[in-house]
C-alpha cells in the first residue's frame, strides 16, 4: 500500500505512522467485535424476556404493526396529497415520551 505522502517522511516516521494505522485498526476491530458480542447478548436477553412474558410480546407487536400502518399511512399522505407530515406523530412516542417521532 504505497502512499505518496510518505516520500518525504524518514524511515522512522513512516514506521511510526504505519504503527499508528495498525494500532488504530486494531481497536476499531476490538471496538466492533466487543460490540457485536454486546449487541449478541442484548438480543439473547430480549429473546428470553419475551419468550417469559408473552402479554409483553403482544403488546410490543400490537406496537409496532401500528407503527408499521402509521408510517405507511403518512407515506400514503405524502405522496398522495399535501396533507402536513408534522400532523403525523410516532405510535412509540405516545407510550414512550421522548423516544422520537
Amino acid at each position: 500500500m504505497y502512499n505518496s505522502e510518505y516520500d518525504d517522511l524518514s524511515f522512522e516516521e513512516q514506521l511510526h505512522l504505519t504503527e499508528s494505522l495498525i494500532r488504530r485498526r486494531h481497536n476499531q476491530q476490538m471496538f466492533l467485535r466487543r460490540n457485536a458480542q454486546l449487541l449478541q447478548k442484548e438480543l439473547s436477553f430480549e429473546a428470553e424476556l419475551l419468550e417469559e412474558n408473552p402479554e409483553l410480546a403482544q403488546t410490543i407487536h400490537s406496537l409496532n404493526m401500528r407503527e408499521i400502518r402509521s408510517n405507511q399511512q403518512g407515506l400514503q399522505n405524502v405522496l398522495g396529497s399535501e396533507e402536513s407530515p408534522s400532523k403525523e406523530q410516532s405510535v412509540w412516542s405516545k407510550f414512550f415520551p421522548g423516544l422520537g417521532g
